[in-house]
């Protein structure tokens, strides 16, 4: 008598296509420690820039307020229609076309590498951390850092559209672009704490080995 073995469903040229995009994803996550200080370099550069347009370029235009976005507490609807008006529709095509089309448009995705990778480099110098898979220390990584991606780039779209049509902006879309700034802020410092939380911990394991080493010396 015969016995019957479980047959495997087929996979289907979509679901093998999904699975390797997932695969070269995580893949080329798992590399990112090793070019943790590049992007660092690479992020605090595009920073920079971005702090220098802000105090020297935007605030003149906008007769010397601060631009939303670096608003970290928010702001209310008559600061934001302030902040409109001050710019006029000239400012307002000056910062879609040099922040969010330009540099605002690549910062939250590089800075978002950035953390995954200074967290997994610093993640692995710790034994909980690092008994994790490599895909297992991705997922978590992104997992931490993925909700400050979605916020920051919704709160792009959100300024943006009141810089591009003045009608859109009332008390409704004020109030929201204001708390989705708020939670940039807030989302963007979980990473930075975990991997300030990661790299004192580190240390403190270091230590721990060494007076280790030389107790047993």
């Amino acid at each position: 008598m015969m016995s019957r073995l479980p047959v495997k469903a087929p996979t289907t040229p979509a679901e093998s296509e999904h699975h390797g995009i997932l695969h070269s994803l995580f893949a080329a996550l798992t590399r990112l420690p090793r070019h943790a200080g590049a992007l660092l370099l690479s992020s605090a550069a595009v920073f920079a820039a971005m702090t220098a347009l802000e105090f020297l370029y935007f605030q003149r235009l906008s007769g010397g307020l601060l631009s939303l976005d670096i608003r970290a507490f928010g702001f209310t609807p008559d600061e934001g229609m302030a902040w409109l008006t001050a710019l006029g529709r000239g400012g307002s095509e000056t910062i879609i076309v040099w922040h969010y089309l330009t540099f605002d448009l690549l910062f939250p995705a590089l800075f978002s590498l950035t953390m995954i990778s200074l967290m997994m480099a610093t993640g692995r110098r710790l034994p909980g951390f690092a008994s994790l898979s490599p895909n297992g220390q991705a997922l978590v990584s992104m997992g931490l850092v993925f909700p400050y991606t979605l916020a920051d780039y919704a709160q792009n779209f959100a300024v943006a559209r009141l810089l591009s049509d003045f009608l859109s902006a009332n008390p409704d879309s004020l109030a929201l672009a204001s708390a989705l700034i708020v939670a940039k802020f807030a989302l963007g410092a979980i990473p930075i704490i975990v991997i300030a939380a990661f790299a004192l911990a580190g240390q403190r394991q270091r230590r721990h080995d060494k007076q280790g080493q030389d107790y047993d010396a």
